[in-house]
């Protein structure tokens, strides 16, 4: 295994794989082309999500993605799980065999304790319940949703959780959200990525070692939270490893220069002055990922630009 994955022991186990759960008409063509890459290892396992006999599977990816998301009120309606996820796109992530989950991380999936909210396995005549994870033949972890968009080339990251947000640290999989949009990102050949975060998030501190993080927008209205950084990386996997070994990014500090000015993650008036910016052009504007990662989640972040433009 490669060296910076050495504390992801689980990633060694032939009983934990990636998966993608994708109708065959997105699947992707040559995946795992273009970024060079040794770090997932195992074939993925496919899951379609026009195949009626995957509820299962699919309901147990949307309960880690209800409470995770539920307690702030960001959880997904099951029609925009499939509208709008899905069907455009796919979902990725990291799938385990009932056998190979601990006591503690199979009561926390346990369909009978965590049934899916608003499931037609419920009600339905025709559709089978799950009882027991036993009766599946691998089990979902985590869940990335990736999107392409009408602007060719660029992806929307619009999902991402594990199983690790429900788990005592001592049961949690070391890197499986980090490793789960990385391998959404390596295996579809994603080269520019866009996606979305409220400002004062812990996601941030994961978003940010994708590529060097450009901020496309400050705040936005528009959205349920208005205090949401809309956000586009180049995908560069050297940035991957940053998020693991803690090392400063020479790159990006050659490459940008600070402005000065600061976004202040607690003042709305911070994030409408940085997105008038924005929208007058005077950018683009970046964030530093090493910052990101010491500073605390509520304090100020230098806002960066490239060098040669002042």
């Amino acid at each position: 295994m490669n060296e910076l994955l050495k504390k992801a022991e689980w990633m060694n186990s032939d009983d934990v794989r990636p998966y993608v759960f994708v109708r065959h008409e997105n699947e992707i063509a040559q995946p795992g082309s273009i970024h060079r890459l040794d770090w997932f290892k195992n074939s993925p396992i496919f899951k379609d999500p026009l195949d009626v006999k995957e509820i299962g599977f699919a309901d147990r990816i949307y309960s880690i993605e209800e409470r995770a998301f539920g307690p702030s009120n960001m959880a997904m309606p099951r029609w925009v799980f499939y509208d709008c996820a899905v069907m455009p796109g796919f979902v990725a992530g990291f799938a385990a065999r009932p056998k190979f989950l601990s006591k503690v991380v199979r009561d926390i999936l346990d369909p009978k304790k965590y049934p899916a909210s608003q499931s037609p396995i419920k009600t339905s005549k025709v559709l089978k319940e799950i009882e027991s994870l036993d009766e599946m033949d691998w089990v979902p972890l985590s869940l990335f949703i990736i999107i392409p968009t009408m602007h060719k080339g660029e992806w929307v990251a619009h999902n991402l959780c594990s199983v690790n947000s429900l788990l005592p640290k001592e049961e949690q999989f070391y890197g499986l959200g980090f490793l789960s949009k990385a391998f959404g990102l390596w295996y579809a050949n994603v080269e520019q990525c866009s996606g979305m975060t409220q400002w004062g998030s812990p996601a941030l501190k994961l978003h940010s070692h994708y590529g060097h993080l450009e901020v496309i927008g400050a705040y936005a209205p528009v959205h349920s939270h208005a205090k949401t950084i809309t956000y586009r990386v180049q995908v560069n996997t050297h940035c991957w490893e940053k998020f693991f070994n803690k090392e400063s990014d020479l790159a990006f500090l050659e490459r940008y220069g600070p402005t000065g000015t600061f976004i202040d993650p607690k003042s709305e008036d911070s994030m409408m002055d940085l997105q008038q910016k924005i929208e007058l052009e005077q950018g683009p504007y970046f964030l530093s990922a090493g910052e990101i990662a010491q500073k605390n989640l509520d304090e100020k972040l230098m806002i960066y630009r490239l060098k040669q433009q002042y």
